[in-house]
Order: C-alpha cells, then sequence, then structure tokens
C-alpha cells in the first residue's frame, strides 16, 4: 500500500512491537497487581473488605471508558491518544508504587483505568490500520493475539518475582519501564491521522453507554463483595439494563453515533465478539481457582506458580501465531473458535477431576497445554475478526468493543465463578464438623464444581459461536468503506 495512504507501512514491524509492547504491560498488570495485593495490603493496613477495590477501581474506570477512548482516538488521531494512555498509565503508575495510604492506591488504579481505556483501543486500532496485507495482517494479529492471551501468565510470574524479590511497590513501578520507552518510540514513528471533517460526539450516547457499563461492572463487583441479593447489586445491574437499552436505542438513531450499530450487526464481528466475551468467563476459572489450589493446597510459593503458569503461555504464544498464519485465510474464524471453545471445555473437564494428591506433571500440565492451545485458537483470529472490514474512521471504537467484551467477560466470571465456589464449598461442609480435613474437601469440592461450570461456559460459547458466525474466509484487505 502507498505510503499516501499507509504513512506507517515502512515502519509497521517497528510498530508492531510497540503495539505489543503496550499490550503486554495492560494485560499483565491485571494479575501482576493481583499477586501484590497480599503484601500490599500488610504494609498499609487496609481491610479484606476493602481490598477488593484496587482492583474494581481500576476495572471499572477502564471498562465503562473504553467505547469513549476508542471513539476519541477516531476523532482526534490514534498516535496521541496512544502516547497519552501510555503516559497517563506511567504516571499513576508511579502513584500508584509511591502510595502511603489505602485511597491513594485506589484512585492510582482508577486513573490506570483512565488511561488504559484510552490506549488499549488505540493500540488494537493501529494495529488494524497499519497492516492492510492479508499475510502481513494474520503475522501481526498472530503475534498480537499471542500476547493478549498470554500477558496474564506472564503477569503471575512477574508479580511473583517481583513482590519476592523487591516490594510490592514494584509491581506498579515495572510499568513506567513499560510506557516511557514505548511512548518516546511511539511519538517517532507514528503519524497522526486525525479526522478533519470532525463529527461531534455522541453526547447522549457515551453518557448513556459509559454509564451503563459502568453500573454493569459495579453490580458484579458489588455481588462479589456483598451478595447476588444485595440491594446495591440489584441496582446496579437493573440500571445497567436501563441504560444499555437506551444506548442501543439512541445509537439506532444518532447521525453520528459513539459505536454505529453495523459494527456489531456483522455476523463475523458479532461472533468474534461473543467469543472474547464468553472466554473471558470461563478463563477466569483457570487463573483464579487453579492459583488458589496451586499456592493453598500444594503450597507452591507465588514465583512457583506463576512457572507453573508458563507451559499454557508457551502453547497459546505457538498457537496463536501459527494459527492466524496457517489457517485463517483458508477456513475463516468460525471454525477456529469452535475448536477453541471446545478444548477450553475439555481443559476444564479435566481440571474439574483435580484432588489434592494430583501432581503437577501428570494432571495440571496437560490441562494447560490444551488451554493454551485452545485459547490460541480464539484469541488471534477473533482480534482480527473483530476489526475486519471496518470503515478507518470507526477502526478505533470497533477495537474499543474487544477489550469491552474482554472486561466484561472477566466481570462475569469474576462474580458468578466466585459465587459458585463458595456456594459449592458451604453445601459441602453444612451438617459436617468443620475440621481440618472436612474443609479441605470442601475446598476442593469448590474448585471441581467452578472447573465445570467453566467447561459448560465453553461448549455453551462453541454452540452460540458456530450458530452464529458466517462461514467467512478472511482474505482481502481488511479495511473497506461501510455504511
Amino acid at each position: 500500500m502507498a505510503s499516501a495512504d499507509n504513512p506507517h507501512h515502512e515502519r509497521r514491524w517497528l510498530i508492531l512491537g510497540v503495539i505489543a509492547i503496550a499490550q503486554l504491560m495492560v494485560v499483565l498488570d491485571v494479575t501482576i497487581v493481583n499477586i501484590a495485593l497480599p503484601s500490599a495490603q500488610a504494609d498499609l493496613g487496609f481491610s479484606d473488605d476493602a481490598r477488593q477495590w484496587i482492583i474494581t477501581g481500576y476495572a471499572l474506570a477502564f471498562g465503562s471508558l473504553l467505547l469513549l477512548g476508542g471513539r476519541l482516538g477516531d476523532l482526534f488521531g490514534r498516535k496521541w491518544a496512544f502516547v497519552g494512555g501510555l503516559i497517563g498509565f506511567a504516571v499513576a503508575s508511579g502513584i500508584g508504587g509511591a502510595a502511603g495510604s489505602f485511597g491513594v492506591l485506589v484512585a492510582a488504579r482508577a486513573t490506570q483505568g483512565l488511561f488504559g481505556a484510552l490506549l488499549a483501543p488505540a493500540a488494537l486500532a493501529l494495529l488494524a490500520t497499519t497492516f492492510t496485507d492479508p499475510d502481513e495482517r494474520s503475522k501481526a494479529f498472530g503475534l498480537y493475539g499471542a500476547v493478549a492471551g498470554g500477558g496474564a501468565a506472564v503477569g503471575l510470574l512477574l508479580g511473583g518475582v517481583l513482590t519476592e524479590s523487591l516490594s510490592w511497590r514494584w509491581c506498579l513501578y515495572v510499568n513506567l519501564l513499560f510506557a516511557i520507552p514505548t511512548a518516546l518510540a511511539a511519538v517517532r514513528l507514528l503519524v497522526n491521522q486525525a479526522q478533519h471533517d470532525r463529527p461531534p460526539l455522541d453526547l447522549p450516547g457515551t453518557v448513556t453507554g459509559s454509564l451503563g457499563l459502568f453500573a454493569l461492572v459495579y453490580g458484579f463487583s458489588n455481588s462479589e463483595m456483598q451478595s447476588w441479593g444485595h440491594p446495591v447489586t440489584i441496582a446496579m445491574l437493573v440500571a445497567s439494563a436501563v441504560l444499555l437499552a437506551a444506548f442501543v436505542a439512541i445509537e439506532s438513531r444518532a447521525a453520528h453515533p459513539l459505536l454505529p450499530l453495523r459494527i456489531v450487526r456483522d455476523r463475523t464481528r458479532g461472533g468474534s465478539y461473543l467469543a472474547i466475551g464468553i472466554s473471558g468467563i470461563a478463563m477466569f476459572a483457570v487463573f483464579l481457582f487453579l492459583t488458589y489450589y496451586l499456592q493453598q493446597t500444594k503450597g507452591l510459593s507465588p514465583i512457583e506458580t506463576g512457572l507453573a503458569f508458563m507451559p499454557m503461555t508457551v502453547a497459546i504464544i505457538a498457537t496463536a501465531t501459527s494459527v492466524n498464519v496457517l489457517f485463517l485465510q483458508r477456513v475463516g474464524p468460525r471454525p477456529l473458535l469452535t475448536l477453541g471453545m471446545l478444548l477450553g471445555a475439555a481443559s476444564m473437564v479435566w481440571l474439574s477431576q483435580l484432588s489434592a494428591e494430583s501432581s503437577y506433571l501428570g494432571h495440571i500440565l496437560p490441562a494447560l497445554l490444551v488451554m493454551g492451545v485452545g485459547m490460541g485458537n480464539i484469541f488471534a483470529p477473533a482480534i482480527a475478526s473483530a476489526t475486519y472490514g471496518v470503515h478507518p474512521r470507526d477502526t478505533g471504537v470497533a477495537s474499543a468493543m474487544v477489550n469491552t467484551m474482554q472486561q466484561v467477560g472477566g466481570s462475569i466470571g469474576t462474580a458468578a465463578l466466585s459465587s459458585i465456589f463458595a456456594s459449592a464449598v458451604s453445601s459441602y461442609a453444612d451438617g459436617r464438623a468443620p475440621t481440618p480435613e472436612v474443609m479441605a474437601a470442601a475446598t476442593m469440592h469448590g474448585y471441581d464444581v467452578a472447573f465445570w461450570v467453566a467447561a459448560g461456559v465453553f461448549a455453551f460459547g462453541a454452540i452460540v459461536v458456530g450458530a452464529t458466525m458466517r462461514s467467512v474466509r478472511v482474505e482481502v484487505a481488511p479495511v473497506i468503506v461501510e455504511g
């Protein structure tokens, strides 16, 4: 493609490296902070009930502002959205690392979420508009999908290393080592492409969409902290349903919508968004409950736990980088996503057979390898297809939908599977003497039930994605004029 159409063409592989580093920072930040929480709690002295807000503060800002962040990049240029997101994320991380109180730490995490909502859609939109050759696009999105799928496990290992060898504060300071050099490289490599005939921002859509997503994430988070029947949980989930319904109604009539509905109505993109959201729900079981099992039941340290997940990361990277190149253009995303869901279900069924005596090599490692292959078949093809065929002016908000579905899926998985786990443990222990043996058996029962439910979610995803998506091959230049 001529440089007049794509000013990034000559530097596209360097730009891919910059985008991959930024995406890795955003993805691993979630799990790396989870590892740091116990040490931060001991240092700053906040309660167990308050601890959740360090996670929730980020999730609320990130999840509710993604669509707005994506649209701002579309309107004003993705270079400065990307660079501004990196710098803001770095500053917030530095403040969080230096926090002397719980309030400052939560505020820093929320600010990270705000700038992450600007950064993440800009990164994916830059990738989609920079790589327009089908073969090169497959390779680029394969690498991006590998980072998106494997970064969380890398965060577990890096968080363990930093917490044990330095301090929990370095789990936040480390973002400066990612963000600042990446921002400097982006300033030199990227060309800003703002819309010259910039339409006005859809304020009604922005308000209803952002508040609806805020209420949705808050409702699921509150259900974990309180209960599903808590008045705040019910009020937030009802408000979310009303606000998001209003958002859809507004977008269907708006002259310049925040999220053009044609983006999600396309069956290929719609199925990709569903695949990302559903896999986000089920993947939570691997990272949360298997982490608990390895550390609390098997007695592994945080570093050992992170290393235990690394084979899955390797499998994700190997699969994601090869599937897009070898199969996406030939068979399209539908069979790949369906296969990935089925492999995810098989992995969860395998993990549901865990016992306190199960070995890593004989029982856990095979399940992680199968999960890695499954996630490699989901993340890379789904992310590539989610921005396929979108007009350049809408690529940012289409990219934001990818992150939104990941965030919403993670919130649902956190709340629903944690609740199911707790209910299973209570049900098993009810009527039995609360001896250490009984409680250990109850915990294992909770793990098994949670893994079975996650297997069902993956199986449901295979059916939904298989029925929703069209059998289309992603083999032509991806950027076309829509509407």
